[in-house]
Formats: C-alpha cells, sequence, structure tokens
C-alpha cells in the first residue's frame, strides 16, 4: 500500500517552504514517525515525520525546491502485516550500525547535522555543538569544508582568491523581503533617549539570588524593559496599534516579539500578554523562547501575533542604532550596551551606567509627540522601577 508524504500545515501566513534536506534516500527503511525530511519556511525550520513504518519508495521533491502546503513530497510503501516484523528487525540492525558514530554522545544531533557530518566525513567529537546540551546542529557543519578540501596551499606566497557562493536560505530571503518592505511602506522615523540603569542594576545585585531561589530563574535586564514598554504601550496605545487597509487597529493587550539573533538570521518569537505577567513569568519564557530560536525549534505559534518589538543590540556591543519595524508593527525599541559615562545630576559631574534608547515608529499612525511620550515613559520605569508597581 503506498503513503503520501505531504507538506503539513505550515502556520498562519505561512503558504510555501523549500525542502532543506532528505535524511533518507529511496530504498531506505523507515519507522514511523522518523525523520524524513527538514523544510525550511520563512520563519521557521519544520520537520517531517512519517506517519508510519515502511520504505521510501519515491522523492517527489528534490532538495532546493519549493512547496506549497499540502504538496506531495515523496511516496512511502506499507508492508502487509505478515512482513512488518522482519521490516522492524532489518530497520533497528540498520539503525544500530548508524548510531555507533554517535553511541558515546549524551545529547542526540540535528538530524540533517548527522547527514551532512557523514557526507563530509566528519568526526562529532571535534565539533562544537551550539545547540541545548551541546546538541550538533546543522549551522555548526555545513560551513566546514570536507577533508579533502583542507589541503594547504603549497607556497605561503600563494595569492588567496577563496570565495563561497551558496543559495539563500528562505529564512534570510525573507528577512530580506520583509525589511525592504518596512522601509518602502511605512513612514519610518526613530527618536532617541538615554536610560540611567543605576535602579535596575542595584535592584539586581540586592533581589539577584533570593529571585532566583524562588523562581528558578536569572533576573535579567529584559523583563524590566519588556514591563516598562508593556506599562507605555497602554498608555500611548498607538504604538501598539498597527494599520490594516484603511482601518487602524487598536490593540487592548500587549505581545511583546524579542528579537533573537540564531545562526541562521534574526528570529522573533512572541511573549504573548506580558502586560499581565510577572517579572518571572517573563524571564522564564524568555529564556525558554530564546534557546528554542538558537536551536531551531520555534513552532510557528511561538513567532505570530506580536504587537511591539524590542531589539537588544547591545549583547553584540551596539552603542547606538535605528531599529527597522516589524511589519505591520508600529513601534520598536532598540536597546543597546551599557556603559559608564559622565552626567550631570544636581550641577555636579557623576558616572553613571547609561543606556541610549532608540523607538523606531510609523509616522503615518503615531505623531512625535506621542513617540516621544512612549519613550519618556519607558525611561521613567526603567529609572525608577516602583514606579511599575504603583501604575504611574
Amino acid at each position: 500500500m503506498a503513503i503520501e508524504i505531504r507538506v503539513p500545515t505550515l502556520g498562519e501566513s505561512v503558504t510555501e517552504a523549500t525542502v532543506a534536506t532528505w535524511f533518507k534516500k529511496p530504498g531506505d527503511l523507515i519507522q514511523s514517525d522518523e525523520m524524513l525530511c527538514e523544510l525550511e519556511t520563512d520563519k521557521v525550520t519544520v520537520e517531517v515525520p512519517s506517519p508510519t513504518s515502511g520504505k521510501l519508495q519515491e522523492i517527489i521533491v528534490k532538495e532546493g525546491q519549493t512547496v506549497s502546503v499540502d504538496a506531495l513530497l515523496a511516496i512511502l510503501s506499507k508492508e502487509d502485516t505478515a512482513q512488518e516484523k522482519d521490516i522492524f528487525k532489518e530497520i533497528e540492525n540498520t539503525q544500530v550500525q548508524e548510531n555507533n558514530d554517535f553511541k558515546e554522545k549524551d545529547t542526540e544531533d540535528a538530524p540533517s547535522a548527522k547527514k551532512i557530518m557523514l557526507e563530509k566525513n566528519l568526526d562529532p567529537k571535534s565539533i562544537t555543538g551550539s545547540g541545548r546540551d551541546g546538541r550538533i546542529m546543522k549551522e555548526d557543519v555545513q560551513n566546514i569544508p570536507h577533508k579533502s578540501n583542507q589541503e594547504k596551499p603549497s607556497s605561503v606566497n600563494a595569492p588567496i582568491n577563496d570565495e563561497e557562493r551558496i543559495k539563500m536560505s528562505q529564512l534570510r530571503k525573507t528577512i530580506s523581503n520583509r525589511l525592504k518592505e518596512a522601509q518602502n511602506t511605512a513612514a519610518i522615523l526613530t527618536t532617541y533617549n538615554e536610560v540611567d540603569m543605576s535602579e535596575i542594576k542595584k535592584i539586581r545585585t540586592d533581589y539577584k539570588e533570593l529571585f532566583m531561589q524562588k523562581h528558578g530563574v536569572n533576573l535579567g535586564f529584559m523583563s524590566f524593559f519588556i514591563k516598562a514598554c508593556s506599562h507605555a504601550l497602554l498608555e500611548i496605545p498607538e504604538v501598539n496599534a498597527q494599520i490594516d487597509g484603511e482601518d487602524i487597529v487598536f490593540k487592548k493587550y500587549v505581545n511583546m516579539g524579542v528579537a533573537v539573533g540564531t545562526p541562521n538570521g534574526l528570529v522573533v518569537p512572541v511573549i504573548k500578554n506580558t502586560n499581565i505577567l510577572t517579572f518571572a513569568e517573563i524571564e522564564k519564557q524568555v529564556v525558554e523562547l530564546s534557546e528554542k530560536g538558537r536551536d531551531g525549534k520555534l513552532s510557528i505559534q511561538e513567532m505570530q501575533g506580536g504587537t511591539f518589538t524590542i531589539s537588544n543590540g547591545g549583547i553584540y556591543g551596539s552603542l547606538m542604532s535605528s531599529p527597522i519595524l516589524n511589519p505591520p508593527q508600529s513601534g520598536i525599541l532598540g536597546m543597546h550596551k551599557i556603559q559608564e559615562r559622565p552626567v550631570a545630576i544636581n550641577n555636579e559631574i557623576v558616572i553613571r551606567p547609561m543606556m541610549y534608547l532608540a523607538l523606531s515608529y510609523d509616522h503615518r499612525i503615531v505623531d512625535g509627540k506621542g513617540a516621544v511620550t512612549f519613550l519618556v515613559r519607558v525611561k521613567e520605569a526603567l529609572e525608577d522601577p516602583r514606579r511599575l508597581l504603583m501604575d504611574l
């Protein structure tokens, strides 16, 4: 009996994907739920499992080709009941042999990484994994040259004209298109301010250990910024709104997108209803979603529905930037590096830990007054976090 393997539902607004990697080839024996291939969408990477055990009869769509939702990917032949036991035994014997190269590892490497390591004859022990618990991801091995290409030049004075051309991934193409779309569609302006981080640093120093003991997560800076922005967005609702045709849609809730840099590019997982979450709940979700983003495990649902975005260029050392909007949102806050600088306070020059803040906004629906007021409210809440407790 033939079983059709089709492209699964990819999520709201996602209509196509690129076949990035086939983990199996025609004739291979497959177990139920074993990964067959990896699809790359404009938001996440999706692995397609086998719905049943059997033999891969035919691959319809080759690597690198683009497919739409429900498109036919491959055909799996289902053996009859009398033959299933022999099939399972053959599969188990095959998998035992394949896993011998990886049995010393406590964590399972990504299937796509395994395939590339076998193709390039790479030793997994020599590769440092960037995934959770040292898991080797596709990005860790895809740029490592084949051993046969690692020969040294015959002369140290020989000219080096080495270059590499790779196909742009679906995620990178989408990032490129959306950034350009934002610039072409929205009337983007950026306003700046600076914030004294002394109070937040003092709170973290005083309560960091107690916070960890009670909640099991570190008290970071991001929860303060998310709470401050959530508070300000409800006061200045146009920054939390979006244009839909000829209408302006005002959101009475806050779904905060947090930009995360990954080896494949920037992704923006969304923390829902941050206006009613506690600091601990926010910190836990930041950690969880950031790890999923770096491991390529974010689901479509975890990247949808954002009403505002925070981007932290400070973790890379950025002192000042002008972030680009994440359409259809109307605002994005740029965090930057905390740097001790001399500032004038009460007619005295003192050294304080300062951070520049940048708010980019869509001037079509956000006036300058609203944008500046929003950024001032964020500044006030960060410099005196007690305002958040008293809803001021």
